[in-house]
């Protein structure tokens, strides 16, 4: 054999071995980037820092989670910059899907919302229901002998958050308008995320709408001294779902996001509704607050029990008697099976 002949394979084997080494590297070395954008309760309470640690230790995924109101979660997936959403308000998820934008909506779990104030309860909440607590809570506020506004006794979120939300349907519910109410001098608005409001809260001295899992978080830790004082009532159901971000037109004039990892997004929906999973969110706080912060969703509303709770997610949160309505699936039958 001549020397350029060597030479030559010599070349091509080292050129095979650089492409097998390329090849190993992309599929089992390097990571692929996965935007989640999210509802801040689910990153106060820990339960997304769990997830991230157990999804990456099994996928070759890196997980770039934002935690920003429901509002501002659902923008950022619109504009293309998040590949998954995980949300907490059916209305606004609905627009989402309806838009275009989303697909394949899966919810993943619940827990409840609570009214916290002070321990002496100065509005007489405790024991009632949530339109005769906020309806106790106006009246304090506006019989309140200072007005000047250097003393409020409500805070709100006003971030157009999934939590925001909730608490503008539970006044509205009452008989309030939210905007008249927001220009009161005894209702304060932080235009923060949940663990910042708990906070200004705690300093005022005041109540607020939580979810009760940022609350149990705050409260166990020692950062607030509130009571949590309305609990688990149908009115305060506080309901978690994830969607893709859609990568096809279905809307005239849409734009197309075509860097949208719609792949590593669906594998991550099924990663979260998957038994492990659902598990280690049932489990998530036991041993540290002496129940879960949250309660997994997936096979509870398979098996439709426990009642009434699966009709109370029903109602709130199924569109057309469905989580997610056939015209906004993308494929993946198995996920509603």
């Amino acid at each position: 054999m001549q020397a350029w002949q060597k030479s030559l394979i010599v070349a091509v084997l080292a050129t095979i071995l650089v492409i097998a080494g390329t090849l190993v590297y992309f599929n089992y070395f390097a990571k692929r980037r996965l935007f989640v954008s999210t509802t801040t309760s689910l990153y106060d309470t820990g339960l997304l820092d769990a997830i991230e640690a157990d999804y990456e230790s099994s996928h070759p995924v890196d997980l770039s989670i934002t935690a920003v109101g429901t509002g501002i979660a659902i923008q950022q997936a619109e504009s293309g910059d998040a590949d998954v959403v995980l949300v907490h308000a059916p209305s606004v998820e609905l627009n989402f899907l309806e838009g275009g934008y989303g697909v394949n909506r899966k919810i993943i779990a619940y827990n409840f919302f609570t009214i916290v104030g002070p321990a002496d309860d100065p509005a007489q909440i405790s024991g009632k229901n949530a339109t005769e607590s906020l309806f106790n809570i106006v009246q304090y506020g506006q019989n309140m002998p200072d007005q000047s506004g250097a003393t409020q006794i409500w805070v709100s979120r006003g971030d157009n958050s999934g939590t925001n939300s909730k608490e503008k349907s539970l006044w509205t519910a009452a008989g309030y308008d939210y905007e008249e109410l927001s220009a009161e001098p005894w209702f304060a608005s932080t235009g923060q995320g949940m663990g910042a409001t708990l906070n200004v809260a705690n300093q005022k001295n005041a109540y607020t709408l939580s979810d009760i899992g940022t609350y149990l978080k705050f409260s166990t830790d020692g950062t607030i001294d509130l009571n949590a004082l309305i609990l688990e009532e149908q009115s305060l159901l506080n309901v978690y779902s994830v969607m893709a971000v859609n990568t096809e037109t279905v809307q005239p004039n849409q734009e197309i996001h075509e860097s949208i990892n719609f792949n590593d997004a669906m594998d991550f929906i099924q990663y979260l509704i998957s038994p492990a999973t659902q598990q280690l969110i049932n489990d998530f706080g036991k041993d540290t607050y002496g129940q879960p912060l949250f309660y997994e969703a997936v096979q509870p509303l398979k098996d439709n029990a426990p009642q009434p709770i699966v009709s109370w997610i029903q109602d709130y949160a199924f569109f057309n008697g469905s989580e997610c309505p056939p015209q906004y699936r993308n494929g993946y039958a198995d996920l509603y099976s």
